[in-house]
């Protein structure tokens, strides 16, 4: 599968642009602020229908425009998917397969299999424990719509349990009754929620040690471990016994919402004792990763997306990525950069057909 070309209108800092595509390496090369990184973002909009890097949907449109379009054609088992990602101010988004509307954003993940490697991904060091679930969760969705469907759920009975709790409170009253149905409703889900987690870290954890070992020369070990109440009882008696924290709280303090996968290195965390060199090398790790796991079980290849990743990488680190790239497993490849004479002789190292584009 690779993506054939892309029409973008109003879109960020483009009024209107369209790039073709080589089938295997393409490099957005200039200084920062030309919109390199947002001709990525808009094949990660077709991919997931969301910018990765700007939450609110409305922030992508242009200054002093009223919509934007991003417009792409891929070739997947020798057949063209058209993707028309678009929206109006004051509107919903709208997101389209050749030419039908999808009613559910959800239906449309896992169609185009897509891996982002960005400097933005060190929020998943910096940040909250939500960061590195919906990590989780955006790998395991492009695989199983059916998880996705059972996150929806279980975030929405939260958030009815939550209002539940605040009524208790304002009302000075409490219904056992009635919070045992939400409690039961979160254990049926969460469970499997957590099954699935666990059994996917279990495939996903030796795929990352090596990945991470082949970039960093075996220099370090490094850890994903993760962390679930569930590990210690069932969701059902976990929420009973934090029934009294939950009423004083007013919302639910235990389940699959607060897991988290810590991120170590020789046994500690490397948000405090990792050098910016291991951070990168641990979240490229960890992508690509994601790469070859999404590739595994779907059978297909992923694109990969590469955002200003050589910056703060010595040689030795560059050239370990480049020859994994240079493997026939790899697909088709964007890469933005701020430097064309250092991408040019990356990419020729690949000894793969490229395109290089000057903005």
């Amino acid at each position: 599968m690779f993506l054939k070309k892309i029409t973008l209108f109003n879109y960020k800092n483009f009024s209107e642009a369209t790039f073709e595509f080589d089938t295997k390496i393409n490099c957005f090369v200039g200084k920062n602020g030309v919109g390199k990184t947002n001709v990525l973002d808009a094949i990660y909009h077709l991919s997931q229908g969301k910018s990765y890097f700007n939450p609110l949907a409305v922030q992508n449109i242009k200054h002093d425009e009223e919509f934007f379009v991003v417009d792409g054609e891929f070739e997947k088992k020798e057949r063209t998917e058209q993707i028309v990602c678009s929206l109006k101010k004051g509107q919903k988004k709208i997101l389209k397969r050749n030419g039908k509307l999808y009613e559910k954003f959800s239906e449309h993940i896992g169609l185009i299999p897509l891996v982002i490697i960005s400097p933005a991904d060190r929020d998943l060091i910096i940040e909250g424990s939500e960061t590195r679930r919906k990590f989780i969760d955006n790998v395991i969705s492009q695989l199983d719509k059916n998880y996705l469907q059972e996150i929806i759920k279980y975030q929405k009975i939260i958030v009815q349990r939550n209002a539940l709790l605040k009524y208790f409170a304002l009302n000075h009253t409490f219904d056992k009754e009635t919070l045992s149905i939400y409690n039961e409703q979160l254990n049926e889900f969460g469970q499997k929620i957590f099954e699935k987690r666990k059994q996917f870290l279990e495939q996903f954890i030796p795929i990352f040690n090596q990945y991470y070992q082949e970039i960093s020369n075996n220099a370090e070990s490094v850890q994903l471990v993760y962390q679930s109440d569930l590990f210690e009882n069932n969701l059902i008696t976990l929420l009973e016994e934090n029934l009294q924290k939950d009423r004083a709280l007013h919302y639910t303090s235990v389940g699959i919402h607060k897991d988290d996968l810590s991120f170590e290195i020789d046994g500690f965390q490397i948000k405090k004792f990792g050098s910016q060199g291991q951070q990168k090398s641990f979240l490229i790790a960890l992508k690509l990763a994601q790469f070859d796991f999404v590739k595994k079980q779907s059978g297909e290849k992923p694109i990969l997306l590469f955002d200003d990743i050589f910056d703060k990488l010595d040689e030795t680190r560059v050239s370990k990525i480049v020859s994994m790239v240079n493997q026939e497993e790899f697909g088709q490849l964007f890469i933005s950069d701020t430097h064309p004479e250092r991408t040019e002789n990356i990419v020729k190292q690949t000894h793969q057909s490229y395109k290089i584009f000057n903005l």
